[in-house]
């Protein structure tokens, strides 16, 4: 009809006529995805306190449901609020392989080798899903230019030259050759996904994979290299941010 948008298949509430109410279905999506977005921020300030006073039975809580909450926001985040679904269900098994890898690295127990694992799946399959296109495609931007690939490669190896360098002597000197290469792989795999968020023109996706690393790092210095000081507090906030960040670039 004349003067009036047909919407897409993923613009319902942006591309609806005016005076018509937004799906129902698509108010109460957007919902959920705040109610359970907050409840990951709260539970994630639950966790900082917790870590910092070393109060582990309430971390043992706190921290699984922050992942749990975001990665449940995720899901529930209707087709009509990102122009991101191909990359949406890619982000919920990585956030899932999260959740699986805190719970790993949790336990009173040595599971860092089954934690490191859940999470390099994790990285593997928020590579893939920075790899898909939106849809409809064009916005937000997308195109991973040689130029732009190059540069972010470049700065995140000059980036984690010198921590790669500290973490790695550490694990020879200190007799743990056998986690030389899972570690190699796992650095290989942030590194790479840290060089294509920074590369599919959103912000959130930039600074969520950034903080990422900077956690990742910080984790790996305090627990293979030295203690730092308030090492821990420091990794719990950059890596809740994060996955925070990551999965509010969905939302376009």
């Amino acid at each position: 009809m004349p003067g009036q948008t047909v919407p897409t298949t993923n613009s319902a509430v942006v591309d609806a006529p005016p005076g018509r109410p937004a799906p129902t279905g698509s108010v109460g999506g957007v919902t959920a995805f705040w109610i359970l977005f907050g409840v990951a921020a709260a539970s994630a300030l639950v966790d900082w306190v917790a870590v910092a006073r070393g109060a582990r039975r309430t971390e043992y809580a706190a921290k699984p449901a922050v992942l749990a909450a975001l990665t449940l926001a995720a899901a529930v985040l209707p087709a009509d609020h990102t122009d991101l679904l191909h990359r949406k269900w890619w982000f919920v098994a990585a956030l899932a392989c999260s959740l699986a890898g805190d719970v790993l690295l949790m336990l009173p127990r040595d599971l860092f080798v089954p934690g490191l694992s859940a999470f390099l799946a994790g990285h593997v399959l928020f590579v893939g899903g920075l790899l898909q296109s939106p849809s409809p495609p064009g916005d937000p931007p997308f195109a991973f230019s040689p130029t732009g690939l190059a540069v972010a490669a470049v700065v995140v190896a000059a980036a984690a030259a010198g921590p790669a360098f500290l973490i790695f002597r550490s694990l020879l000197r200190g007799g743990h050759r056998a986690l030389v290469a899972p570690v190699a792989v796992y650095l290989v795999a942030i590194g790479t996904m840290a060089v294509l968020a920074a590369n599919v023109g959103v912000p959130a996706a930039t600074a969520g994979a950034a903080l990422f690393v900077v956690s990742d790092t910080v984790l790996a210095l305090n627990r293979f290299v030295r203690p730092l000081r308030h090492g821990d507090v420091a990794v719990h906030v950059t890596y809740h941010l994060a996955q925070g960040l990551l999965v509010l670039s969905l939302l376009h």
